[in-house]
């Protein structure tokens, strides 16, 4: 992936609301833990919130490429269109010395807006569903990405503001794992580089409804908008 923009908003949820996609030998990280940690954010969110130390971290990004590929082959974008991806942190129950290196993601869901490229994605060992996605910017300089499924209409309204961080200095590492059940039975190791961040101006508008388990989480703010990165990926054996 090259050239990418995308809005991306972290949420927490309730583990109970996705129990049926977490497979046997993960977990998920909670709240509670990172307070432990000292990461400040989660210690002040359960100083106002204590009944949600058990709940999970999790991020949605909605994201258009000038470069999106797999194996050199391209989706079919329609106007607008883009890839939106709900992931949760988590860890393995037991470490093993052959995992692969990164920070380690739940797939909780992805949507691409091209049913042929989904079962193509599939058979390849990426998971994902079909689903309307898109993401397109106004004349003032606003974005605003929305998904739209059967169980799921997603909103996310940003405007870039303030100083840039990131950018070429910044990388890392991530490896997604599929959801239960999913029908792929792989992990995909992406490595990232050149991250430049902005906050979304406050407020940014994030609205999620309908039965999906998605609309069950709470947004936390800032969202953000990223851009400027290249990410290159691989299948690796589960």
């Amino acid at each position: 992936m090259t050239g990418p923009d995308e809005i991306v908003a972290w949420l927490l949820f309730d583990p109970a609301s996705v129990d049926d996609r977490l497979p046997a030998d993960l977990r998920f990280v909670n709240v509670a833990e990172l307070a432990t940690g000292n990461v400040h954010w989660a210690r002040a969110w359960l100083e106002d919130h204590p009944g949600h130390g058990g709940w999970g971290i999790s991020f949605l990004e909605i994201v258009r490429a000038d470069r999106f590929e797999i194996d050199g082959q391209a989706p079919h974008w329609p106007a607008d269109g883009a890839y939106a991806l709900w992931a949760a942190r988590v860890v393995p129950l037991q470490a093993r010395s052959e995992e692969p290196e990164g920070l380690p993601l739940l797939i909780l869901d992805a949507w691409l807006p091209d049913e042929a490229y989904v079962a193509r994605m599939r058979a390849l060992g990426h998971y994902a569903t079909f689903g309307d996605v898109a993401l397109d910017q106004t004349d003032d300089g606003r974005w605003r990405g929305a998904i739209t499924v059967p169980d799921l209409t997603v909103v996310a309204e940003c405007l870039p503001t303030g100083p840039v961080t990131g950018g070429p200095e910044s990388a890392g590492q991530q490896v997604l794992f599929p959801p239960r059940s999913a029908g792929v039975d792989a992990v995909v190791q992406v490595v990232f580089a050149g991250h430049r961040v902005q906050n979304c101006a406050d407020p940014a508008v994030v609205s999620i409804r309908g039965g999906h388990p998605l609309s069950l989480g709470i947004v936390l703010e800032p969202a953000s908008f990223q851009t400027g990165y290249t990410l290159d990926g691989m299948v690796l054996p589960r």
